[in-house]
């Protein structure tokens, strides 16, 4: 008969700690539910930004400026607004084209060297992008012609390298046709940059 108290005692402490894992479980529950409540809140509501932007931009593409001639899609994209949200328009993300391996013979300064170069354009939108990567031999041509007048003595350094990146972005928003626009290259990067 005394083990019966004891028992007794026992499961007298065990409810209360029951109960309060039980309430500790549904107040995690809870805070997870409400959560996932409002992730999926967030994330049903941008689609609806996304659509309304689009039927925006494609009102833009067919508006015509005030001499009845086509705006291009280009400077529909200057006037669009970036969303805020974290997610970047597609037809104004940055977009990163790697050009081909370049090697090159330098002016000679005194001795002859080479210069091994990989670089990549930074450029705004994917559709941009793809013009560009369907012009590349016009564009590599421009890279080999600006490479090609310079000494190592002029490369070789930081300022140097500094002031190669900022001739070839000059050189690379240069248009692709006669009277067209100048290309929206925001930015010219090495990858690689070997002299020998």
């Amino acid at each position: 008969m005394a083990q019966e108290p004891a028992k007794a005692a026992g499961a007298a402490e065990a409810a209360p700690k029951s109960k309060k894992k039980l309430i500790l479980i549904l107040a995690v529950v809870l805070t997870l539910a409400a959560g996932g409540g409002a992730a999926a809140f967030f994330l049903m509501k941008k689609p609806e930004a996304h659509q309304a932007k689009g039927k925006a931009g494609d009102k833009a593409e067919h508006a015509e400026d005030a001499e009845g001639e086509a705006i291009s899609e280009e400077s529909a994209e200057e006037e669009a607004p970036e969303e805020s949200g974290g997610h970047a328009d597609p037809k104004t993300a940055l977009t990163y084209v790697p050009f081909e391996t370049f090697t090159v013979n330098l002016l000679p300064d005194p001795d002859d060297k080479f210069l091994q170069l990989d670089l990549t354009m930074e450029v705004k939108g994917a559709e941009l992008a793809e013009k560009m990567k369907a012009q590349m031999p016009a564009l590599r041509n421009r890279v080999l012609l600006l490479l090609t007048s310079k000494k190592a003595s002029d490369i070789s350094t930081p300022e140097g390298k500094a002031q190669l990146s900022q001739e070839l972005l000059v050189e690379l928003k240069k248009p692709l046709a006669a009277h067209g626009k100048p290309l929206k290259v925001t930015q010219v990067l090495f990858t690689s940059f070997v002299i020998q």
